[in-house]
């Protein structure tokens, strides 16, 4: 978190010092098709078709904002916004992980398996990435929901494993 502070701050003295019409981005929890192995989504995924259980940390209540791959993409593509502004980009809603994990296991047709561990700690309890702001400076807003961005992700996922 200090190292994408420290970017805001000098990517605003730029501006503020020579002029450069630069703006800061900051991307929440993204799903969707090529995602890492590390994150979430598709060590999630990963389980359930390994018949395994998911494994997530904390009772599932925490809640997170979750940005498509697609949506990321096009908010960084995008050159609009007021010069030394940051703009949240995600999807705009909170969702819970149990929500999360519904939406897994209605959309891959398995029944989900889950094997609780304690929260971590430093967890951060709840996220919300206000994007009205990046919406009336830069028309930026989600388009594929979180259920389409994991129906996306499941069937990338099926079709590229080995």
């Amino acid at each position: 978190m200090r190292a994408l502070v420290t970017a805001e701050q000098r990517r605003r003295l730029f501006h503020v010092n020579f002029g450069a019409p630069a703006v800061s981005l900051r991307y929440f929890t993204a799903h969707g098709p090529r995602q890492r192995p590390n994150m979430g989504f598709h060590r999630f995924l990963s389980a359930v078709l390994a018949g395994e259980p998911l494994i997530p940390f904390g009772n599932g209540l925490q809640t997170r904002d979750f940005t498509s791959v697609a949506d990321a993409a096009t908010a960084t593509a995008a050159v609009r916004g007021v010069p030394g502004r940051v703009y949240n980009i995600g999807g705009g809603l909170r969702v819970s992980l149990k929500e999360v994990f519904d939406l897994i296991a209605c959309g891959s047709g398995r029944p989900e398996q889950i094997d609780r561990q304690e929260s971590q700690k430093g967890d951060m309890r709840d996220t919300y990435a206000g994007t009205s702001r990046a919406c009336a400076d830069r028309g930026s807003s989600p388009s594929v929901t979180l259920e389409e961005g994991l129906r996306a992700m499941w069937r990338w996922m099926e079709a590229t494993r080995t």
